[in-house]
């Protein structure tokens, strides 16, 4: 299947030829040269963004589930409840991103998009769980949440049609810039040995590839880097705008 014809390369990416084999790159028609088994290197390194902005956007959304159901309940109901969820994301917290994947990646013979996603939602949640519980208190000692539960409403109807979706804004810009976290964590991950494997393409595996070839092949480090960079550099960016927004509307 080609890839992206007429964006860097209308190459396929699993079009390789050994006699290719490391050419650098060219002004024409393949820009980012070739990787060592002679395929496309563009095509190679376009194809990986697939794989890494699908894991951002999974882990994303499922860490965000995650927080919002306990940052929701811990925000709105205090006390003891309250004590309990926070007390376990501070401690589950404490365990660094990077370190948590590599301990428990490094003990799976199969290290799929499925494995990397599941491991880096397990690490992920704590800082989106504070984010939402933070908002959902601010959120939930408005005039118009009182007024509502002065008017008769029950927490069911409160949480639904008055503080969640108020709550979640700050979660959205939060996560919005933190994507760019992940997609750095799964190339760390990757670069060291321990996460995703062929044959899934992404840009921590043309990273990891590169590495033994640094000096003799720089392109292979130097353009799935600036994709990489872009990306998280993008993510951030997005976040700003979305925390700008959302000031602007307060």
């Amino acid at each position: 299947m080609a890839v992206a014809p007429g964006l860097f390369t209308d190459s396929d990416p699993r079009d390789c030829d050994l006699s290719r084999s490391l050419v650098p790159p060219s002004w024409g028609a393949h820009p980012f040269g070739y990787d060592l088994l002679g395929c496309d290197y563009a095509a190679q390194t376009i194809y990986g963004t697939r794989t890494s902005m699908i894991l951002a956007v999974v882990v994303v959304l499922g860490a965000g589930a995650v927080a919002l159901v306990l940052g929701t309940v811990a925000g709105y109901a205090g006390g003891a409840l309250d004590a309990v969820i926070s007390r376990i994301t501070d401690v589950w917290s404490g365990i660094p991103l990077i370190l948590g994947g590599i301990v428990l990646l490094s003990g799976s013979l199969d290290r799929g998009l499925k494995q990397v996603i599941v491991v880096l939602v397990a690490f992920t949640w704590p800082p989106m769980v504070r984010v939402m519980r933070v908002s959902t208190q601010q959120v939930k000692e408005l005039d118009y949440v009182t007024s509502a539960r002065a008017l008769g409403a029950g927490p069911l109807r409160l949480l639904r049609r008055h503080i969640v979706p108020n709550a979640l804004r700050p979660l959205v810009v939060f996560a919005s810039a933190y994507a760019g976290v992940l997609i750095s964590a799964e190339a760390i991950l990757t670069f060291a040995g321990v996460g995703l494997q062929r044959p899934t393409q992404s840009w921590g595996i043309l990273l990891y590839q590169a590495q033994d070839r640094l000096i003799q092949a720089p392109h292979l480090l130097i353009f799935p880097g600036v994709f990489l960079v872009a990306a998280v550099l993008g993510f951030v960016l997005l976040g700003e705008g979305l925390q700008r927004h959302s000031s602007h509307r307060d």
